[in-house]
Protein backbone atom coordinates (compact mmCIF):
# COMPACT_ATOMS: atom_id res chain seq x y z
CA UNK A 1 0.00 0.00 0.00
CA UNK A 2 1.06 3.50 -0.54
CA UNK A 3 3.62 4.76 2.20
CA UNK A 4 1.97 8.15 2.14
CA UNK A 5 -1.57 6.47 3.82
CA UNK A 6 -1.35 6.18 6.95
CA UNK A 7 -4.16 6.12 9.49
CA UNK A 8 -2.67 8.25 11.96
CA UNK A 9 -3.52 11.97 12.50
CA UNK A 10 -6.97 12.62 11.12
CA UNK A 11 -9.66 13.33 13.99
CA UNK A 12 -7.67 12.76 17.08
CA UNK A 13 -4.15 13.15 18.17
CA UNK A 14 -1.24 11.93 20.41
CA UNK A 15 -1.79 7.84 19.81
CA UNK A 16 -1.29 6.07 16.65
CA UNK A 17 -4.80 4.90 16.27
CA UNK A 18 -7.47 7.31 17.74
CA UNK A 19 -11.27 6.96 18.34
CA UNK A 20 -12.54 6.61 15.08
CA UNK A 21 -10.48 3.33 14.88
CA UNK A 22 -12.47 2.12 17.36
CA UNK A 23 -15.91 3.49 16.18
CA UNK A 24 -14.74 1.59 12.84
CA UNK A 25 -13.42 -1.55 14.75
CA UNK A 26 -17.08 -1.25 16.35
CA UNK A 27 -19.03 -0.39 13.39
CA UNK A 28 -17.45 -3.43 11.40
CA UNK A 29 -18.09 -6.01 14.14
CA UNK A 30 -21.99 -5.51 14.16
CA UNK A 31 -21.91 -5.19 10.71
CA UNK A 32 -20.37 -8.40 10.12
CA UNK A 33 -21.98 -10.13 13.12
CA UNK A 34 -25.48 -9.45 12.39
CA UNK A 35 -25.10 -10.59 8.69
CA UNK A 36 -23.12 -13.91 10.53
CA UNK A 37 -26.34 -14.75 12.37
CA UNK A 38 -28.87 -13.91 9.71
CA UNK A 39 -27.83 -15.48 7.17
CA UNK A 40 -26.96 -18.77 9.32
CA UNK A 41 -29.88 -18.64 10.66
CA UNK A 42 -30.95 -18.76 6.94
CA UNK A 43 -29.36 -21.70 6.00
CA UNK A 44 -29.68 -23.92 8.87
CA UNK A 45 -33.32 -23.53 8.57
CA UNK A 46 -33.68 -23.34 4.59
CA UNK A 47 -35.27 -20.02 4.86
CA UNK A 48 -36.48 -18.36 1.90
CA UNK A 49 -38.51 -15.35 2.93
CA UNK A 50 -36.89 -12.21 3.79
CA UNK A 51 -37.88 -12.56 7.32
CA UNK A 52 -38.14 -9.50 9.39
CA UNK A 53 -34.54 -10.31 11.31
CA UNK A 54 -32.69 -10.88 7.63
CA UNK A 55 -34.28 -6.99 7.10
CA UNK A 56 -32.83 -5.88 9.78
CA UNK A 57 -29.71 -7.63 9.46
CA UNK A 58 -28.94 -6.49 5.50
CA UNK A 59 -29.87 -2.97 6.45
CA UNK A 60 -27.75 -2.64 9.79
CA UNK A 61 -25.17 -4.41 8.02
CA UNK A 62 -25.15 -1.80 4.68
CA UNK A 63 -25.02 1.21 7.18
CA UNK A 64 -22.80 0.05 9.99
CA UNK A 65 -19.85 -0.41 7.25
CA UNK A 66 -20.40 2.32 5.24
CA UNK A 67 -20.01 4.59 8.80
CA UNK A 68 -17.50 2.81 9.47
CA UNK A 69 -15.39 2.84 6.21
CA UNK A 70 -16.58 7.09 6.57
CA UNK A 71 -14.69 6.73 9.94
CA UNK A 72 -11.91 5.14 8.08
CA UNK A 73 -11.17 7.83 5.64
CA UNK A 74 -11.67 10.45 7.76
CA UNK A 75 -9.28 9.22 10.03
CA UNK A 76 -6.45 9.33 7.29
CA UNK A 77 -3.68 11.85 6.85
CA UNK A 78 -5.18 13.24 3.56
CA UNK A 79 -8.68 11.89 3.25
CA UNK A 80 -9.13 13.40 -0.16
CA UNK A 81 -6.50 10.74 -1.65
CA UNK A 82 -8.06 8.11 0.14
CA UNK A 83 -8.77 6.12 -3.45
CA UNK A 84 -5.24 4.74 -3.38
CA UNK A 85 -6.42 2.51 -0.87
CA UNK A 86 -8.65 0.83 -3.73
CA UNK A 87 -5.30 0.80 -6.44
CA UNK A 88 -2.03 0.33 -4.12
CA UNK A 89 -2.16 -3.23 -2.63
CA UNK A 90 0.53 -4.76 -0.70
CA UNK A 91 -0.86 -8.96 -0.34
CA UNK A 92 1.29 -9.09 2.25
CA UNK A 93 0.16 -6.52 4.72
CA UNK A 94 -3.11 -6.95 6.75
CA UNK A 95 -4.65 -3.78 5.73
CA UNK A 96 -4.51 -4.66 2.23
CA UNK A 97 -5.69 -7.98 2.44
CA UNK A 98 -9.03 -6.32 5.00
CA UNK A 99 -9.61 -3.37 1.81
CA UNK A 100 -9.35 -6.42 -0.97
CA UNK A 101 -12.52 -8.43 1.40
CA UNK A 102 -14.22 -5.10 2.44
CA UNK A 103 -14.50 -4.37 -1.69
CA UNK A 104 -16.35 -7.18 -2.05
CA UNK A 105 -18.10 -7.41 1.03
CA UNK A 106 -19.58 -3.70 1.24
CA UNK A 107 -21.14 -4.10 -1.89
CA UNK A 108 -22.84 -7.64 -1.32
CA UNK A 109 -24.77 -6.13 1.58
CA UNK A 110 -26.45 -3.60 -0.77
CA UNK A 111 -27.06 -6.68 -2.78
CA UNK A 112 -28.56 -8.17 0.06
CA UNK A 113 -30.34 -4.94 1.10
CA UNK A 114 -32.33 -5.22 -2.49
CA UNK A 115 -32.67 -8.88 -2.32
CA UNK A 116 -34.40 -8.33 1.47
CA UNK A 117 -36.58 -5.24 -0.01
CA UNK A 118 -37.72 -6.33 -2.91
CA UNK A 119 -41.24 -5.85 -1.83
CA UNK A 120 -40.35 -2.85 -0.24
CA UNK A 121 -38.89 -1.15 -3.23
CA UNK A 122 -41.51 -2.40 -5.58
CA UNK A 123 -44.47 -0.56 -3.85
CA UNK A 124 -41.98 2.60 -4.63
CA UNK A 125 -42.55 4.29 -7.47
CA UNK A 126 -39.43 5.87 -7.83
CA UNK A 127 -37.43 3.06 -6.94
CA UNK A 128 -38.48 0.71 -9.77
CA UNK A 129 -35.39 1.10 -11.74
CA UNK A 130 -33.59 -1.17 -8.81
CA UNK A 131 -36.29 -4.21 -10.06
CA UNK A 132 -34.34 -5.38 -13.27
CA UNK A 133 -31.30 -5.06 -11.29
CA UNK A 134 -32.61 -7.42 -8.74
CA UNK A 135 -34.48 -9.73 -10.81
CA UNK A 136 -30.93 -10.29 -12.96
CA UNK A 137 -29.53 -11.11 -9.21
CA UNK A 138 -31.95 -13.01 -8.34
CA UNK A 139 -30.74 -16.83 -9.80
CA UNK A 140 -27.36 -16.57 -7.95
CA UNK A 141 -28.85 -15.04 -4.57
CA UNK A 142 -27.79 -18.69 -2.63
CA UNK A 143 -23.91 -18.44 -3.81
CA UNK A 144 -24.37 -14.51 -3.22
CA UNK A 145 -25.62 -15.28 0.39
CA UNK A 146 -23.01 -17.67 0.94
CA UNK A 147 -20.22 -15.91 0.05
CA UNK A 148 -21.46 -12.71 1.90
CA UNK A 149 -20.92 -15.05 4.87
CA UNK A 150 -17.93 -16.23 4.43
CA UNK A 151 -17.03 -12.43 3.96
CA UNK A 152 -18.98 -11.21 6.97
CA UNK A 153 -16.87 -13.60 9.39
CA UNK A 154 -13.74 -12.41 7.58
CA UNK A 155 -14.89 -8.95 8.33
CA UNK A 156 -14.98 -9.56 12.27
CA UNK A 157 -11.93 -11.73 12.02
CA UNK A 158 -9.61 -9.00 10.33
CA UNK A 159 -10.60 -5.89 12.94
CA UNK A 160 -8.78 -7.91 15.22
CA UNK A 161 -6.00 -9.46 12.79
CA UNK A 162 -5.90 -6.00 11.95
CA UNK A 163 -4.42 -4.24 15.16
CA UNK A 164 -2.74 -7.02 16.36
CA UNK A 165 -0.23 -7.07 13.98
CA UNK A 166 0.87 -4.04 16.10
CA UNK A 167 3.69 -6.40 17.76
CA UNK A 168 4.91 -3.47 20.54
CA UNK A 169 1.76 -3.85 22.24
CA UNK A 170 1.60 -7.43 23.79
CA UNK A 171 -2.36 -6.65 24.84
CA UNK A 172 -3.00 -6.17 21.50
CA UNK A 173 -0.62 -8.20 19.77
CA UNK A 174 -1.77 -11.79 20.26
CA UNK A 175 -3.76 -14.87 18.31
CA UNK A 176 -6.41 -15.17 20.72
CA UNK A 177 -7.63 -11.26 19.45
CA UNK A 178 -9.45 -11.73 15.95
CA UNK A 179 -11.57 -14.82 17.88
CA UNK A 180 -12.71 -12.43 20.51
CA UNK A 181 -13.90 -9.65 18.05
CA UNK A 182 -16.01 -11.95 16.21
CA UNK A 183 -17.52 -13.31 19.36
CA UNK A 184 -17.84 -10.20 19.98
CA UNK A 185 -19.31 -8.86 16.69
CA UNK A 186 -21.75 -11.59 16.96
CA UNK A 187 -22.79 -10.78 19.89
CA UNK A 188 -23.38 -7.20 19.17
CA UNK A 189 -24.57 -7.56 15.99
CA UNK A 190 -27.02 -10.44 16.90
CA UNK A 191 -28.92 -7.86 19.96
CA UNK A 192 -28.79 -5.25 17.36
CA UNK A 193 -30.46 -7.41 14.71
CA UNK A 194 -33.11 -8.36 16.80
CA UNK A 195 -34.40 -5.30 17.99
CA UNK A 196 -34.74 -3.11 14.67
CA UNK A 197 -36.31 -6.41 13.89
CA UNK A 198 -38.95 -6.04 16.37
CA UNK A 199 -38.82 -1.94 16.51
CA UNK A 200 -38.74 -1.79 12.71
CA UNK A 201 -39.95 -4.38 11.16
CA UNK A 202 -42.83 -5.91 13.67
CA UNK A 203 -40.76 -8.99 14.48
CA UNK A 204 -43.14 -11.18 17.15
CA UNK A 205 -41.10 -10.27 20.69
CA UNK A 206 -41.79 -13.95 21.25
CA UNK A 207 -41.12 -15.58 17.90
CA UNK A 208 -39.35 -18.92 17.46
CA UNK A 209 -36.18 -16.76 15.80
CA UNK A 210 -35.43 -14.32 18.62
CA UNK A 211 -35.67 -17.53 21.12
CA UNK A 212 -33.11 -19.13 19.25
CA UNK A 213 -31.04 -16.32 19.45
CA UNK A 214 -31.83 -15.93 23.35
CA UNK A 215 -31.01 -19.54 23.64
CA UNK A 216 -27.47 -18.93 22.32
CA UNK A 217 -26.49 -15.28 23.90
CA UNK A 218 -24.87 -17.55 26.68
CA UNK A 219 -22.71 -19.39 25.12
CA UNK A 220 -21.63 -16.43 22.91
CA UNK A 221 -21.18 -14.70 26.06
CA UNK A 222 -18.85 -17.58 27.57
CA UNK A 223 -16.77 -17.72 24.86
CA UNK A 224 -16.08 -13.63 24.97
CA UNK A 225 -15.45 -14.00 28.37
CA UNK A 226 -12.76 -17.36 27.92
CA UNK A 227 -10.88 -15.28 25.54
CA UNK A 228 -11.03 -12.16 27.39
CA UNK A 229 -9.51 -14.59 30.15
CA UNK A 230 -6.98 -15.94 28.04
CA UNK A 231 -5.59 -12.47 26.67
CA UNK A 232 -5.64 -11.77 30.61
CA UNK A 233 -3.92 -14.52 31.62
CA UNK A 234 -1.29 -14.50 28.89
CA UNK A 235 0.01 -11.23 30.01
CA UNK A 236 0.02 -12.06 33.57
CA UNK A 237 2.00 -14.64 33.11
CA UNK A 238 4.42 -13.60 30.22
CA UNK A 239 7.93 -11.59 30.10
CA UNK A 240 8.28 -8.06 31.91
CA UNK A 241 6.41 -6.31 28.76
CA UNK A 242 3.24 -8.56 29.23
CA UNK A 243 3.07 -8.29 32.65
CA UNK A 244 3.41 -4.23 32.72
CA UNK A 245 0.56 -4.26 29.93
CA UNK A 246 -1.40 -6.53 32.42
CA UNK A 247 -2.14 -3.29 34.30
CA UNK A 248 -4.81 -2.39 31.90
CA UNK A 249 -6.93 -4.95 33.43
CA UNK A 250 -5.78 -3.53 37.33
CA UNK A 251 -5.39 0.60 37.04
CA UNK A 252 -5.98 3.62 35.35
CA UNK A 253 -9.14 4.85 33.72
CA UNK A 254 -8.91 2.23 30.73
CA UNK A 255 -9.35 -0.59 33.77
CA UNK A 256 -12.29 1.36 34.78
CA UNK A 257 -13.61 1.25 31.37
CA UNK A 258 -12.84 -2.30 31.23
CA UNK A 259 -14.74 -3.54 34.95
CA UNK A 260 -17.39 -0.90 34.91
CA UNK A 261 -18.38 -0.75 30.57
CA UNK A 262 -17.20 -4.41 29.37
CA UNK A 263 -17.65 -6.65 32.83
CA UNK A 264 -20.60 -4.31 34.60
CA UNK A 265 -22.38 -3.10 31.54
CA UNK A 266 -21.91 -6.02 28.68
CA UNK A 267 -21.51 -9.07 30.64
CA UNK A 268 -23.53 -8.27 33.96
CA UNK A 269 -25.91 -6.33 32.86
CA UNK A 270 -27.74 -8.85 30.72
CA UNK A 271 -27.34 -11.08 33.19
CA UNK A 272 -28.91 -9.15 36.20
CA UNK A 273 -31.74 -8.08 33.24
CA UNK A 274 -31.96 -11.69 32.94
CA UNK A 275 -32.41 -13.13 36.12
CA UNK A 276 -34.15 -9.94 37.56
CA UNK A 277 -37.76 -10.73 35.33
CA UNK A 278 -36.90 -14.26 35.34
CA UNK A 279 -39.42 -16.54 33.08
CA UNK A 280 -41.04 -13.37 32.05
CA UNK A 281 -37.62 -11.76 30.44
CA UNK A 282 -38.73 -12.85 26.75
CA UNK A 283 -42.34 -11.21 27.29
CA UNK A 284 -40.38 -8.09 29.14
CA UNK A 285 -39.83 -5.29 25.53
CA UNK A 286 -38.68 -2.59 28.08
CA UNK A 287 -35.93 -5.93 29.34
CA UNK A 288 -35.33 -7.04 25.96
CA UNK A 289 -34.27 -3.31 24.53
CA UNK A 290 -32.13 -2.73 27.61
CA UNK A 291 -30.25 -5.61 27.25
CA UNK A 292 -29.24 -5.34 23.79
CA UNK A 293 -28.36 -1.34 24.46
CA UNK A 294 -26.32 -3.68 27.33
CA UNK A 295 -24.61 -5.55 24.86
CA UNK A 296 -23.55 -3.12 22.13
CA UNK A 297 -22.27 -1.10 24.56
CA UNK A 298 -19.99 -3.40 26.69
CA UNK A 299 -19.11 -4.33 23.05
CA UNK A 300 -17.55 -0.75 21.95
CA UNK A 301 -16.49 -0.77 25.83
CA UNK A 302 -14.23 -3.60 24.63
CA UNK A 303 -12.94 -1.73 21.32
CA UNK A 304 -11.94 1.15 23.15
CA UNK A 305 -10.27 -0.92 25.78
CA UNK A 306 -8.29 -3.04 23.56
CA UNK A 307 -7.24 -0.10 21.00
CA UNK A 308 -6.56 2.63 23.87
CA UNK A 309 -4.98 0.36 26.62
CA UNK A 310 -3.05 -1.46 24.35
CA UNK A 311 -1.33 1.56 22.71
CA UNK A 312 -1.10 2.95 26.33
CA UNK A 313 0.96 -0.38 27.92
CA UNK A 314 3.67 -0.52 25.00
CA UNK A 315 6.66 -2.62 25.32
Amino acid sequence: MDGSMEFTMGLSKGIAWPWPIAVYLFLAGISGGALVVALALRFIKCQTANTPLYKAAALISFVTISLGMLCLVLDLTNPMFFWRILVFYNLTSVMSLGVIALCAYIPLTAVLCLYAFEDDIKAIKGLSILLPLISMLKPIRRPLELLTLILAMSVCAYTGFLISALIRFPLINTAVLPALFIASGISAGAAASKMVSVLVFKEDLHSSELKLLHGAEWPIMITEILFIVMIAMSLATGNEGAQSAFSAFTSGVWANLFWVGVVGVGFLGPILLNFATGRTFSHSAKAFYLSGVCVISGMMCLRLFILYAGQTYGI
